[in-house]
């Protein structure tokens, strides 16, 4: 059985100054009036009142990192061939992620699909993740624009989660859910609490009966492939976005990134960088030709994406988490519910037409 504890809330500051004596600690605090996911800084705190402006997918994928160093020498008679050094930069040391929701460790299993499969590894991501704990709180209730139990999830999910945390009042119930869970568990800051797992289960039911019965999200791939070939469709549901792509930046399951060499003389670095598949230039080739030239093109990207392309190649698991970033950060309030729910409609409308 796995080991709880309970952690008071005025012991959470205290644990994570504990934590990174030798841990890169990442948490939620407050900043410019958002709520982001930064290094732990005991001036500041952690905001745990509501769900992070950005997600916690910087711990495992940064918005820009080095992937390593280059140094350039040529040799001084014909035929003056250049030999170039590299310099590796791989991830060192351990992380925690505080106050993930579990969206958030939910997203980070639909990135290690892609960077930590059985065909490709990616190095950095690889070691990122191994080093990686974590720890999740449990959603007391959903905002209007959560929508995580249409997508396969819920407010109390654990999937993903080394640890998951539950709120009771003054304090949090722990539980480890993996090793590295039970080790981060063993802190003097906690207290035994066997005594409150049926509690804190019995917290998570609750919650779980204010969910509103919707319809599902799963299995959209049939409904997106048949309006493949629908532009007007396409065209009307994108009509209102400005392609500032801070639905991308914003979502804990985007992971499109650009490649870059930085070089200063003789020395350099390559960097990768998070990227924006809602832009005219995502795609836009060497010759002058965009295969995804209009807003059109790129929504029925981004959408079919997440809603049948990476299903069909994973098991049926969305790639949307149902964190409603992306709706409640929108400058035009594009409502990715609405276009998928409008999806449904058109293919279901196009069968019938198709069977009369």
């Amino acid at each position: 059985m796995s080991t709880v504890r309970f952690l008071k809330a005025r012991d959470i500051a205290p644990w994570l100054e504990e934590l990174s004596r030798d841990r890169t600690v990442l948490a939620p605090a407050q900043h410019g009036g958002t709520i982001v996911f930064c290094e732990f800084d005991p001036a500041r705190g952690v905001e745990l009142s509501q769900l992070s402006t950005t997600p916690a997918k910087r711990a495992l994928l940064p918005p820009c990192e080095t992937l390593f160093e280059y140094e350039t020498t040529k040799t001084l008679e014909p035929p003056y061939k250049t030999h170039v050094e590299l310099r590796p930069t791989l991830p060192q040391g351990k992380a925690v992620v505080f106050g993930a929701r579990p969206c958030d460790a939910r997203a980070m299993q639909i990135f290690d699909r892609v960077y930590n499969g059985e065909q490709v590894k990616d190095p950095y991501y690889t070691a990122r993740r191994n080093n990686a704990t974590i720890v999740t709180l449990a959603c007391s209730e959903q905002d209007d624009t959560c929508f995580c139990d249409r997508v396969g999830g819920s407010p109390v999910d654990a999937t993903g989660s080394d640890v998951l945390l539950t709120p009771l009042k003054a304090g949090y119930v722990a539980e480890a859910l993996t090793p590295k869970g039970e080790e981060l568990l063993q802190s003097t800051s906690f207290m035994k609490a066997e005594g409150l797992r049926q509690e804190a289960l019995n917290a998570r039911n609750r919650i779980l009966e204010h969910v509103p019965e919707r319809s599902s999200f799963l299995d959209m791939e049939r409904n997106l492939l048949s309006l493949f070939g629908d532009l007007g469709f396409w065209d009307k549901t994108a009509e209102a976005c400005l392609s500032c792509g801070a639905c991308t930046y914003l979502c804990p399951t985007c992971y499109c990134f650009n490649i870059t060499d930085e070089t200063r003389g003789e020395s350099g670095r390559r960097i990768r960088t998070w990227d924006n598949c809602m832009s005219s230039q995502f795609t836009l080739e060497g010759s002058g030709h965009n295969p995804r030239p209009t807003k059109a093109h790129r929504m029925r990207n981004r959408i079919g994406h997440k809603f049948s392309y990476y299903p069909q190649l994973h098991d049926k698991t969305l790639a949307c988490v149902g964190c409603g970033r992306c709706v409640s950060n929108c400058p035009v309030s594009f409502d990715i519910r609405n276009a998928v729910a409008c999806a449904i409609q058109q293919a279901d409308a196009a069968r019938e037409h198709a069977h009369d």
